[in-house]
C-alpha cells in the first residue's frame, strides 16, 4: 500500500485506505474502529446531507425517540449518561454529535458528499467512487481500498404513502413525519394520524398535549407495550457504582433481557400476545375494545414491537385527548375522512405515519470489474457483506434489538478484514458462495415497509454464514473471535508484475 498522507494533507486528499459513506450512528461506529483499531489506516466518512447524525438529524417530528433502550443503543466506547433509557430525538442527536467532537470524528467527515456509484477495479485493487459535491452536477473521483457503506436502508429522500382517493378534496395539510414542516401549527385542531407503527403511537400522545383531539386511525393493530422511560435497575446501579461499570452492567441486562423476550416469544407467541394484551387492557380498563384495537392478528415479532415510555398513549387515550379508529379509508373529503364503515373523521390536518421506503446501499449504484451488482441477486455473508463483491461491508442493524449492537460488531469485523489483509500482503477479501447454501429472505417481517422492497434487498442462506441470526450473542462470538478462514471469505492480491507496474 501506498505511504499514508500527512495528517495535514488529509482534508485535501481523494485517495484514502477506507471510505465511508454515512455519518449517522453506523458510520461513527465506523470511524471510532479504524481510529482504534487500525490506526494506520486513512479513511474520510463522505455524508450526503449537511449535518451529522442521519435518521436522527433527519425527522423532526414531535415526540421524536428511540424505540431502543440507549444503554445499548448509545455506543459502547462512550455511555449513555442521560437520565431517560427511551429518549427523545433532540438528546440523542446532542448525543450523537458529542460523540464524534469528543473522539476527533466529526473531523473527517465531509459535507454534502453524495456518492453515486462505485466501481471496483482488479486490476487496481481499489474501489473508483464517484461523488457529487454540493450542488455541482460534475462529480468528483475518490479512491479506497476499502468502502464501508453505513447509508442504512431507509430513503432519505422520501417516506411512503399510498395514493388514496380524494386527497385533492381535502382542505387542509397532509403531512408525512419524514418531511415535517417546521411551521406546522397543530394547536387547537383536529388531527388524524394514519398509521399504526413506531411513528403513530410517538406521535399521537405528543400532539394530543396541544391538538384539540388526536385519532390514530389504523387498517389493523400492532403490538403496543409500555416501558418505564427511566430504567430503575440502571438507575439503582448508577447511583452505587462507577460509571462505566454501571453502565456496561445495564447494557447487558438490556442485551440478555431483549434477547430472552424475542427468543421466548418466537417459541411461545400465543402466550406472549395474551400477556401483551392483558398489559394493554390493564393500562386502558376493562370497558375498552382493546380486541378491536389493541390485538393483531400476527404473532408478536412478526413486526416490531412499538414501545411507549411510561404507557404515554394509553394515558392519552384514557384522558379523552387522543382515541383509537380502527377501519378503512374509503376517501378524503374536504373535511376529513370516509371510512368503509360509513363513518366520517372530521380533520384539519392528516398526518401519513404509512411507513419508510428502503433503499439499499444508500442509493449509489456498484459495478465489478464492468459488471453491475444488483443486490438482490446477491447473498449476504456474516449480515455485512454481499457475495462476488470484494473489499466491501454494508452496516445493517438489529430488527429484533438495538440497530447499534450490530453495527459496531461490523465496524469491529471490517478492521479484523483489512488487518489480516495488511499483514498478509493481502489486497482484497471476497465471500464466495456455494451452491448448496439455501436461499431465504433477508428479513422475515410481515411489515409494509419490509415486504415492498423484498425486490430490492439481498438474499439470506439457510446456513452460516450466509444466515442472519437476529442474535448478538452468537454474532459477538462468530464476528470478534470466529475464524476468518471459513471456506467463504477469499483472499488475494495481483500478480507481483502488475503491482509493480501499478
Amino acid at each position: 500500500m501506498s505511504p499514508s498522507p500527512a495528517p495535514s494533507d488529509l482534508a485535501a486528499t481523494r485517495d484514502l485506505d477506507v471510505l465511508v459513506v454515512g455519518a449517522g450512528i453506523s458510520g461513527i461506529s465506523a470511524g471510532h474502529a479504524l481510529q482504534t483499531r487500525c490506526p494506520t489506516q486513512t479513511y474520510a466518512i463522505l455524508e450526503a446531507r449537511e449535518a451529522i447524525g442521519g435518521t436522527w438529524d433527519l425527522f423532526r417530528y414531535p415526540g421524536l425517540r428511540s424505540d431502543s433502550d440507549l444503554y445499548t443503543f448509545g455506543f459502547s466506547f462512550r455511555p449513555w449518561s442521560g437520565d431517560k433509557s427511551i429518549a427523545d430525538g433532540p438528546a440523542i442527536l446532542r448525543y450523537l454529535r458529542e460523540t464524534a467532537a469528543a473522539y476527533g470524528i466529526d473531523r473527517k467527515i465531509r459535507y454534502r458528499h453524495r456518492v453515486l456509484r462505485a466501481d471496483w477495479r482488479s486490476q487496481d485493487a481499489r474501489w473508483s467512487v464517484a461523488v457529487q459535491v454540493g450542488d455541482d452536477p460534475a462529480p468528483v473521483r475518490f479512491t479506497c481500498r476499502f468502502l464501508s457503506v453505513c447509508a442504512g436502508y431507509y430513503d432519505y429522500d422520501e417516506g411512503y404513502r399510498p395514493d388514496w382517493p380524494g386527497t385533492e378534496r381535502f382542505a387542509g395539510p397532509i403531512v408525512h413525519p419524514q418531511a415535517w414542516p417546521e411551521d406546522l401549527d397543530y394547536a387547537g385542531k383536529r388531527v388524524v394520524v394514519i398509521g399504526s407503527g413506531a411513528t403513530a403511537v410517538t406521535l399521537v400522545p405528543e400532539m394530543a398535549t396541544r391538538a384539540a383531539h388526536v385519532t390514530m386511525l389504523q387498517r389493523s393493530p400492532s403490538y403496543v407495550l409500555s416501558m418505564p422511560a427511566a430504567d430503575p435497575v440502571a438507575t439503582w446501579l448508577r447511583r452505587y457504582l462507577p460509571a462505566r461499570l454501571a453502565h456496561g452492567l445495564a447494557r447487558w441486562k438490556n442485551v440478555f433481557l431483549t434477547l430472552g423476550f424475542y427468543q421466548f416469544a418466537r417459541r411461545k407467541p400465543d402466550w406472549m400476545a395474551r400477556q401483551i394484551i392483558a398489559l394493554a387492557r390493564r393500562q386502558l380498563g376493562p370497558d375498552y375494545d382493546v380486541a378491536t384495537h389493541f390485538t393483531p392478528a400476527y404473532k408478536p415479532w412478526d413486526q416490531r414491537l412499538c414501545l411507549v415510555p411510561d404507557g404515554d398513549l394509553f394515558r392519552a387515550i384514557r384522558s379523552g385527548r387522543a382515541s383509537v379508529v380502527t377501519d378503512r379509508i374509503e376517501s378524503f373529503t374536504p373535511a376529513g375522512l370516509q371510512l368503509a364503515s360509513g363513518r366520517h373523521l372530521d380533520a384539519d390536518i392528516v398526518v401519513a405515519a404509512t411507513g419508510l421506503k428502503l433503499r439499499m446501499l444508500g442509493g449509489l449504484t456498484l459495478t465489478v470489474d464492468g459488471r453491475p451488482v444488483e443486490a438482490p441477486a446477491t447473498f449476504l455473508y456474516r449480515g455485512m457483506m454481499l457475495s462476488d463483491v470484494p473489499n466491501l461491508a454494508v452496516a445493517i442493524g438489529y430488527t429484533n434489538a438495538s440497530w447499534t449492537l450490530k453495527c459496531e460488531l461490523t465496524a469491529r469485523f471490517v478492521c479484523r478484514l483489512i488487518n489480516r489483509m495488511e499483514a498478509r500482503g493481502d489486497e482484497w477479501c471476497v465471500p464466495r458462495r456455494g451452491d448448496a447454501i439455501g436461499e431465504a429472505p433477508l428479513i422475515d417481517f410481515t411489515s409494509g415497509y419490509i415486504q415492498r422492497a423484498r425486490d430490492l434487498l439481498p438474499k439470506q442462506g439457510a446456513r452460516k454464514p450466509w444466515r442472519l441470526y437476529q442474535n448478538y450473542l452468537l454474532d459477538l462470538a462468530t464476528l470478534r473471535f470466529g475464524s476468518l478462514e471459513d471456506g467463504a471469505l477469499e483472499f488475494g492480491r495481483r500478480p507481483p508484475a502488475e503491482r509493480r507496474a501499478a
